[in-house]
């Protein structure tokens, strides 16, 4: 039975109240893991793991648990990058699919860009969390539960 993986830091609340509903729906056993308590309704299927503060303590604690097959939500690359390497599933909360294919050339650009604005270039950030954004995400997240069921 996989499990889903939710890198909880910095996850929208739009996203982390689909995610909640899904897993319920599916019964889908889910994670949010976070450097502090995550407010989730009581449930079977949805639980939090808050960790020590610490830096990439919440990355360190998912990438410890999680299992070839599983889903880990999250836009953090780097831990995209290391869930993949131990065979999971990454999605960001817009719904993209990170894999073997992409996640390298993804993580190189998230360096480039760091190196950019690290130099005193003004390189903006990313777009604010839009309705097309939440529609495609869900659709994604579906489409995975559908394909991954729990029962």
């Amino acid at each position: 039975m996989p499990n889903l993986w939710v890198d909880a830091d910095a996850c929208p609340r739009v996203a982390r109240d689909i995610i909640v509903r899904a897993a319920e729906r599916t019964a889908t056993p889910t994670w949010f893991v976070a450097n502090h308590a995550v407010p989730l309704p009581p449930s079977p299927w949805v639980k939090g793991l808050a960790v020590s503060q610490g830096f990439d303590a919440a990355d360190n604690e998912i990438v410890e648990r999680i299992q070839p097959g599983d889903l880990l939500i999250t836009s953090d690359l780097p831990l995209a990058l290391e869930a993949i390497e131990r065979g999971a599933r990454v999605m960001t909360t817009r719904g993209e699919a990170l894999d073997k294919n992409n996640i390298r050339a993804r993580v190189q650009m998230r360096d480039f860009m760091e190196t950019l604005r690290a130099s005193g270039e003004h390189t903006g950030g990313p777009s604010g969390y839009s309705d097309a954004d939440r529609r495609e995400f869900a659709n994604a997240l579906d489409r995975w539960l559908a394909k991954n069921p729990s029962r």
